[in-house]
């Protein structure tokens, strides 16, 4: 499974498959792990809301099951890097029925459902800076699937990229 990602020490350094995206993606990733802040005090509450904090942690699990369904249909065409393997398949079933990048949108379910749990303004600064940089990241990998699935410019036209009639998450209406 882990094999031909392509991973280079100077794809590091030239960003020559994207490597630049998946660290910033990782990166935001791994600052989830911040302290809460403001701290619910700051709301002028005692504690969070429970139904708040249980909303988040359904929004968090949602996340990860779209996390397991996307990897388990992607199979032996998953890779970290935007730069699409060569001899991938354009998956457009399952999951990828619904969304071309159901995985972003599970990492975006996931950092929303932190941020709901939490209340904290520094999670939601991480989750628009992840919204950002999984946009900028599904483009450029789009740039690849086209040109190797001619038929990729139908799917896109009638498949939602992240999250359907999000601003910036669905630009089928751009192309």
């Amino acid at each position: 499974m882990f094999s031909g990602w392509g991973l280079s020490w100077a794809g590091w350094f030239d960003n020559r498959r994207g490597e630049w995206w998946l660290v910033a993606q990782l990166l935001l990733i791994a600052a989830h792990l911040l302290p809460i802040w403001p701290v619910p005090a700051f709301w002028g509450l005692v504690s969070w809301p429970r139904l708040l904090f249980a909303l988040g942690l359904l929004l968090l699990a949602l996340g990860l099951i779209r996390a397991v369904q996307s990897l388990l249909s992607l199979g032996a065409s998953l890779s970290p890097l935007p730069v699409p393997k060569q001899h991938n398949q354009l998956i457009r079933t399952g999951v990828y029925s619904h969304c071309r990048h159901p995985m972003y949108q599970a990492v975006l379910l996931c950092s929303l459902g932190v941020v709901v749990a939490t209340g904290s303004l520094v999670h939601l600064g991480l989750f628009v800076a992840l919204a950002v940089v999984l946009r900028g990241k599904a483009r450029f990998e789009e740039l690849g699937l086209r040109q190797l699935h001619p038929d990729y410019v139908a799917y896109a036209a009638s498949t939602p990229a992240i999250a359907n009639h999000w601003p910036g998450l669905d630009w089928r209406s751009l192309e």
